[in-house]
């Protein structure tokens, strides 16, 4: 079990609740899907995050933070760097307060969340595929501009954000035992962490990402943080989990709430998208399908429960994609 000592760098739950009621206008509060998939032991739900208007959790921290500008900032405008969801975040909330909002993208990200975030108003400007050489063009862009830098994690804001997903969670299901979310930069896995250990004490959160990019694993079982190269990270078909590194103050939130943090192969994604359209109907991406496969396929490395969430982070995925995760015979 991580230490459970709450310290004052570290979310509060009191911020948490006043980003609910912040953001509660624009986020939506998720359902809890009942997935009884074949051969599981325990019940299971989805916490459908692909639902949000933006079909990404992501809106929850950009709306959070971009909730709380002021007007002279509003005026400048914000920025962000982000392979999708973020940015769509970022575009969502920015229009909600009548922002300009420049989106510093990777060249590989999915056509399908560029053409998203573009029709959401944003400009995009397209670099390579390394986290670093997106954050070095929002640095210089920030320089020149003056633009509102709105982070895709690694923000006290972007954090209690997230974290409103796992206030819901606790607050329907208030019996929850297992918590898994997908981690990448670490804001949604930090903030939810937070919440369910506020709320829900005897609940452990466990953290799932691609094994292609395994740097949380890695982080969290070396306790400290590691990086990994971006042709390495961009090899797993989950964009969204494409992060080299998790953000420093999401690792302490990780440290201090996360019980483990374990990896999946790319078929176990493929058959988890297949498992969750098969299941309840829901459209899953990738990045989102991740959870629900450490619990089809790593059950020997999780903990025994009885009601299981799953956070089903987004369902922003290529049309060509889905259907060549469905079709693919197991």
């Amino acid at each position: 079990m991580s230490p459970s000592v709450v310290t004052s760098a570290l979310v509060s739950i009191e911020a948490i609740r006043e980003a609910a009621a912040r953001i509660s206008g624009v986020a939506i509060k998720t359902p809890l899907i009942r997935a009884p998939f074949p051969g599981i032991v325990g019940k299971v739900w989805l916490k459908a995050e692909s639902l949000q208007p933006i079909g990404s959790f992501k809106l929850r921290g950009a709306a959070n933070r971009i909730l709380q500008l002021t007007q002279e900032e509003i005026q400048r405008g914000v920025i962000t760097f982000s392979s999708g969801n973020h940015a769509q975040g970022v575009a969502y909330a920015a229009r909600e307060v009548g922002a300009r909002a420049f989106i510093i993208m990777p060249s590989n990200a999915p056509a399908i969340k560029r053409a998203a975030t573009l029709a959401l108003g944003a400009e995009v400007v397209e670099v390579g595929v390394a986290s670093s050489e997106r954050l070095a063009k929002s640095e210089e862009l920030v320089a020149k501009h003056g633009y509102i830098v709105i982070p895709p994690y690694d923000d006290e804001a972007i954090i209690a954000g997230q974290a409103t997903c796992g206030l819901e969670i606790a607050e329907e299901l208030p019996e929850v035992d297992l918590v898994l979310s997908p981690v990448s930069g670490g804001g949604l896995l930090s903030g939810v962490a937070t919440a369910i250990r506020h709320l829900c004490p005897n609940a452990l959160v466990v953290g799932v990402e691609p094994e292609l990019a395994g740097d949380a694993c890695e982080s969290f079982r070396k306790g400290e943080i590691v990086t990994w190269p971006a042709e390495l990270t961009s090899r797993t078909i989950a964009d969204g989990l494409r992060t080299q590194s998790l953000g420093v103050r999401n690792f302490a939130h990780i440290q201090a709430f996360v019980d483990r943090i374990i990896t999946v192969t790319e078929a176990e994604i493929r058959a988890a998208m297949r498992a969750i359209v098969a299941t309840t109907r829901l459209v899953p991406e990738p990045s989102g399908a991740v959870t629900t496969a450490a619990l089809l396929f790593h059950a020997h490395e999780l903990p025994p429960y009885r009601n299981a969430v799953a956070i089903l982070s987004g369902g922003n995925v290529a049309p060509e994609m889905l259907s060549e995760a469905l079709l693919e015979h197991p």
